[in-house]
């Protein structure tokens, strides 16, 4: 699920182990022409586990949005209010760091929250996780105009595969379903949760520029979450119709499946190094259409099937590709 922050986001906005800063370029885009020095730190078993527990709450989001009855844009503002209290309780580091800065990057995370929703109320959990997973495409795009780094022929190679993962899901006829009302108008909204969450990437590295800021990733998370919950709320009152399960949804949404996932992303991201943290992360897209079909019977089609593997194979040889540099 897009609520989360890359590992090595958070690292660049000052997260630290106890005994070693842990800084590195970036697993998303790939490009970073001049990559840090990595300081390994020790690892343990519940390190790991933290970061695929975060992993496994994330990929809920999906089914759980679909379970819920109210209307997309009451999950989205409702999910995102009860979210802002729960990382401002769970994670102490977003009190703090709370800037202009902050909120201009909270801007592009708000925008990736509630076009997720919407796009997971319109069209299938799998497309819609597997096309927030195209963000790296649009950091290589606009990450030389906006961050000045470079861009390399080898990126241009995972440019154009993550291109032709993204156009298989507008291929051919999607049905119709109960869970998927209108494909292709969700797969739109995915889209865009990619875009959104593309320039979210290089917001929250621009952000970790220059600084030690331990809560500058976890503020911008806040101000994202705020900004969801008060633009997606007009559009979400009047509430006519709603069940007790519904705000039961919403409420795991905001707290475990935003809330305690980021808590243990942000503790057990610094401990667990950049390359395995973020293959880790990869149990999120994996998992997502997992629980649609096990809560929902939802089924995406080959061609979306064909796009995920891609994108994910794409995802992966970025991080493999950004370690060795």
């Amino acid at each position: 699920m897009l609520t989360r922050v890359d590992p090595e986001d958070a690292r660049l906005s000052g997260f630290q182990s106890n005994d070693s800063r842990l800084t590195m370029s970036r697993r998303h885009s790939g490009y970073d022409a001049n990559p840090m020095t990595i300081a390994t730190p020790s690892t343990s078993s519940r390190d790991r586990l933290m970061v695929l527990a975060a992993a496994i709450l994330f990929s809920t989001g999906g089914a759980a949005v679909k379970a819920c009855t109210l209307s997309g844009w009451q999950v989205a503002s409702f999910r995102s209010a009860v979210a802002v209290v729960a990382i401002f309780v769970l994670v102490p580091a977003a009190r703090q760091g709370w800037t202009w800065r902050t909120w201009l990057v909270g801007i592009t995370y708000a925008g990736t929250m509630i076009s997720f929703v919407l796009a997971n109320k319109l069209t299938t959990a799998a497309n819609a996780i597997f096309l927030q997973g195209s963000a790296p495409l649009y950091v290589l795009i606009l990450g030389p105009w906006l961050l000045g780094e470079k861009t390399h022929r080898r990126q241009l190679i995972l440019m154009a595969t993550l291109a032709t993962g993204m156009v298989l899901f507008f291929v051919g006829s999607q049905p119709v379903s109960t869970t998927a009302p209108d494909p292709m108008v969700g797969n739109i909204f995915g889209a865009a949760t990619g875009l959104c969450y593309g320039l979210c990437i290089m917001g929250l590295r621009w952000l970790g520029r220059g600084t030690d800021d331990v809560g500058a990733t976890t503020a911008a998370v806040c101000c994202g979450n705020l900004i969801a919950a008060l633009v997606a709320l007009p559009m979400a009152l009047p509430v006519s119709t709603s069940t007790p399960t519904d705000w039961a949804l919403v409420i795991f949404l905001g707290v475990f499946q935003i809330g305690i996932a980021y808590a243990f992303l942000v503790r057990g991201v610094a401990q667990v190094p950049a390359l395995e943290a973020s293959l880790i992360l990869i149990a999120e897209p994996v998992l997502s259409p997992i629980w649609a079909w096990l809560v929902h019977g939802e089924t995406p089609t080959v061609w979306a099937a064909v796009g995920g593997v891609i994108i994910l194979s794409a995802t992966a040889v970025m991080a493999l590709s950004s370690q060795r540099k």
